[in-house]
């Protein structure tokens, strides 16, 4: 495999062909422990250090399947999980030797089968006990918080706590809503650890762990597991780089002690869910009971408004050990616990104001520390990238970074359409953009959204001295639309395409929008271990959105034509993966089965243009179409085509 390096806005290879890569993260159930730790199965997680991860995305027994599958869907690229946990849960410095070589084994599978990697240490929500992944279980002792009271006092939604496990498969938007997992960002159970990862040195100076500063202990930890594949795969060279870190928290960083975001602003727009402010958070954390706003969501209004009141905490449940003497922001005296019981604000600028300055969490925290993932994997390798991520929507409402990137960056930013991910529902004919508050119309307006808002996200590399390229780290579709409607249909025999018709009608207008704007991506995501169960989807808090299932997979032809995938036809498509020159126009017609691509062919190179053809689509062959470009030939289901110098361009029709 040729190696890959970044200039300006593209990636390239070593002929200085443009790259385009195409491909899926793997897996989604590799948040959590093999072989029985998905949310499927209840757990009070006292075995946090005993887990493992070997197993996850599959066992090795099963990489060639599944790997065979990936690439005969015309994939080059994979986004690798693992996670802090998968690494390091046994304690602070004590590496899981056997998971180390299992996840080194599978990298260089996939290099086998010609697939580029990129490492992504993998979080969402801080860690499992808090309602997600990532982060081991033994970092709550060392800050003091006892993580089994975490779900009573109503500082993490966690769904093996919620969840009605007397009642399998089902929605239970009573005690665990759709989705609800996210909002755990704000609760205090992870704006608190999040708070110290990143700025424990401003806000909890005095906090100290072994001798450290609680963030410098946190982020040496973090930086430790990850040198830790890094030394692994380091001679691999279609490994690509490392991500930063999924989908970040902010934390408390940035807000007013008092700040319940019931106000759209444009940096921070209003969310679903309940409407903590920090002193909320931290208040309560201490056994107290409050009473807070609910938000949902109002098309007519635009956005998410109040509709209700709850109770949070009525048992008054404390998460901090007994022999604490108080949070560390607390203790730094940002606010005081009245003789009454009631909280009093000391410093309600405390998360915004540091030494007389007002901070920028991008500039002054998140981006030092995305320098630091580059120093770390690059003293092991100068030419990997950093895959560089910030706060899920951030890049998505304000595109510019504001600070130095490190060097090799890749705006690795994610995008959903947040209606039909949130609600698992794809708003056809009639949807809102959710970065306008406007209703769009139609298959035509909502593909045009799709390619304002990824856009958007691409003119991040703008605010880059040089440019940086963009991959999109994660897109996709739910695929328990309207509540499994497609399972059932399954279930009763139903083996027509029509089953997954929005589902392919939505993934193609995401990668029509990709196509447009040139993007590389990886999609959200290929779980080996999915089942049609609307508890278990994904094997993680009732997420569904791998395009693989088991109960797709009828074991009929592995050769691409479908076991396995659903709404195959939305997401294997032809594309140009390595390209002469420069791309000027990609466009695939589904319905007409057509493929055209067009570039300003460079005869000064000599490797030609690669355009990938997934097996899927060519079962009755295809007919092709050049123009100041020759056929070099057709191999492994790709055509080399080279252009003669200026416009060049090929078209395909599949028959």
């Amino acid at each position: 495999m040729k190696k890959l390096s970044t200039s300006g806005e593209w990636f390239v290879d070593e002929f200085g062909r443009k790259v385009i890569l195409r491909g899926v993260n793997l897996g989604g159930d590799t948040k959590v422990p093999f072989p029985n730790g998905g949310t499927q199965f209840p757990t009070d997680f006292s075995d946090h250090k005993d887990v493992s991860f070997v197993g996850r995305p599959f066992p090795l027994s099963e990489a060639d399947e599944h790997l065979t599958r990936l690439r005969l869907w015309g994939f080059n690229v994979l986004r690798l999980l693992t996670t802090w946990e998968a690494v390091e849960h046994r304690g602070p410095g004590e590496y899981d030797s056997e998971y180390l070589d299992y996840y080194t084994e599978i990298v260089k599978k996939a290099g086998e089968y010609g697939f580029y990697v990129f490492v992504d240490f993998h979080q969402d929500v801080w860690s499992r006990m808090t309602g997600g992944d990532g982060a081991p279980g033994w970092i709550f002792e060392k800050i003091g918080i006892d993580y089994k009271k975490l779900s009573d006092a109503d500082a993490a939604l966690v769904m093996q706590f919620r969840y009605d496990y007397s009642k399998p498969n089902t929605r239970q938007e009573n005690n665990y809503p759709t989705m609800c997992w996210s909002q755990n960002y704000r609760y205090a159970g992870n704006a608190i650890l999040w708070t110290l990862f990143f700025g424990g040195r401003d806000f909890a100076p005095n906090f100290k762990i072994e001798g450290k500063n609680v963030q410098d202990y946190l982020q040496d930890h973090y930086l430790g597991c990850m040198e830790e594949i890094a030394k692994r795969v380091k001679d691999f060279d279609f490994v690509l780089g490392f991500d930063s870190l999924n989908e970040p928290g902010k934390g408390f960083i940035g807000r007013a002690m008092n700040d319940r975001g019931l106000v759209d602003t444009e940096l921070e727009p209003k969310k679903p869910g309940l409407a903590w402010s920090p002193i909320d958070a931290l208040y309560s954390s201490h056994g107290h009971t409050i009473e807070l706003p609910y938000l949902t969501l109002n098309v007519f209004k635009g956005g998410f408004v109040p509709t209700k009141n709850q109770i949070i905490n009525p048992n008054e449940v404390s998460i901090w050990f007994p022999d604490c003497p108080g949070d560390p922001f607390q203790l730094e005296g940002a606010y005081t616990i009245t003789k009454d019981g009631t909280p009093f604000i000391e410093k309600n600028d405390y998360f915004q104001v540091v030494n007389g300055e007002k901070i920028e969490f991008d500039r002054d925290y998140l981006i030092p520390f995305m320098r630091r993932v580059g120093e770390c994997i690059q003293r092991i390798n100068p030419a990997w990238m950093v895959f560089i991520e910030r706060e899920a929507t951030d890049a998505f409402v304000n595109p510019k970074l504001n600070g130095q990137v490190p060097k090799n960056s890749v705006n690795a930013a994610h995008w959903y359409d947040l209606i039909t991910l949130l609600f698992k529902t794809f708003l056809y004919p009639i949807t809102i953009d959710t970065l306008t508050k406007k209703l769009v119309f139609f298959r035509k307006g909502i593909q045009k959204m799709y390619v304002r808002q990824l856009a958007r996200i691409k003119s991040t590399a703008d605010s880059v001295s040089g440019k940086i390229p963009s991959l999109i780290g994660e897109f996709g579709i739910p695929f328990d639309l309207q509540n499994g409607k497609a399972y059932k249909e399954w279930k009763k025999g139903n083996r027509s395409p029509k089953i997954w018709k929005k589902h392919v009608m939505a993934l193609d207008s995401m990668f029509n929008a990709l196509d447009e704007l040139f993007l590389s991506g990886t999609l959200w995501n290929y779980t080996a271990s999915n089942e049609n169960n609307l508890m278990i989807g994904d094997g993680w808090n009732q997420e569904d959105l791998s395009i693989f299932s088991n109960d797709q997979n009828l074991n009929l032809e592995l050769d691409g034509y479908g076991g396995g995938g659903r709404a195959i036809e939305g997401f294997c498509r032809p594309y140009a993966s390595f390209i002469q020159g420069t791309p000027t126009r990609m466009k695939y017609d589904l319905n007409r089965k057509r493929f055209f691509f067009e570039w300003e062919s460079d005869s000064k190179i000599q490797e030609p243009t690669i355009i990938k053809i997934p097996r899927f689509l060519v079962p009755k062959g295809l007919e092709i179409e050049l123009k100041n470009a020759e056929k070099i030939q057709e191999k492994d289901h790709q055509i080399y085509v080279r252009g003669f110098g200026g416009t060049s361009s090929i078209q395909l029709r599949f028959l």
